[in-house]
């Protein structure tokens, strides 16, 4: 299925979803909400979609999948393993859909990791790993539904998801389209987060995220980005 058919899927299935989600999302939220709960007995669910797992290396029978698997108990994921994606090739291209994800307001999608895609240029081995960690365990063992009931420090809550501008209010300042995704990490999600704030510490927080993710894009100057919050107002 198309993106379009996964989002009519979710309103035939009254599955809550957003504008922002790719088809690994959607297909996320369907397994979450209509799947999952219902596996008691020990299950493993193998082979992903492939948008669902941007590290994972695609299987070897049919492309549109991974080499995955999950073990559920009790209706919860006690442990994630793949086989590692060591492909620079394939691996940049995940990277960039993640982008896209990311431009298209998923707050959970990766930017490009340039140095990971040059080490896996100079090769990796064939590797695969299982994680598993003592907060599921501990979950099963005591009928804990949320992980934050076994989190003994810190304690974690739930991230409230905060409203996004989209990316046209943003372009309307004279701002390129690529340094959207950037300007709405750097915590100004809505354009006027940027009103009234210092011109240099705009500039400084999303050249920061520039650098920190190598993105390699060319930086504003402190003049440009006056010029920005100055049409705010």
């Amino acid at each position: 299925m198309d993106e379009a058919q996964l989002r009519d899927v979710c309103k035939q299935l009254g599955v809550e979803i957003d504008d922002t989600m790719g088809k690994g999302k959607l297909i996320d939220e369907i397994f979450g909400e209509k799947c999952e709960g219902n596996y008691i007995q020990p299950t493993f669910i193998t082979d992903y979609p492939i948008e669902m797992s941007p590290l994972c290396k695609r299987h070897r029978e049919n492309p549109e999948l991974t080499e995955r698997f999950e073990l559920m108990v009790n209706g919860k994921e006690l442990c994630n393993a793949y086989s590692e994606l060591n492909d620079p090739i394939d691996q940049l291209g995940r990277f960039q859909e993640q982008l896209r994800l990311s431009e298209k307001g998923d707050d959970e999608a990766m930017f490009i990791d340039n140095d990971f895609v040059r080490a896996l240029e100079y090769g990796m081995p064939p590797t695969s790993g299982m994680g598993i960690g003592m907060d599921r365990l501990v979950m099963l063992m005591t009928g804990q539904q949320t992980i934050q009931e076994v989190l003994f420090f810190p304690q974690m809550r739930p991230e409230k998801k905060s409203p996004k501008d989209p990316a046209s209010k943003y372009m309307e300042l004279g701002i390129a389209e690529e340094w959207v995704p950037v300007i709405q990490k750097a915590g100004y999600k809505l354009v006027t987060d940027m009103q009234g704030v210092n011109p240099q510490k705009v500039h400084m927080d999303i050249c920061g995220v520039n650098k920190k993710y190598k993105l390699e894009l060319k930086n504003p100057t402190v003049d440009e980005v006056t010029a920005w919050i100055e049409k705010i107002g």
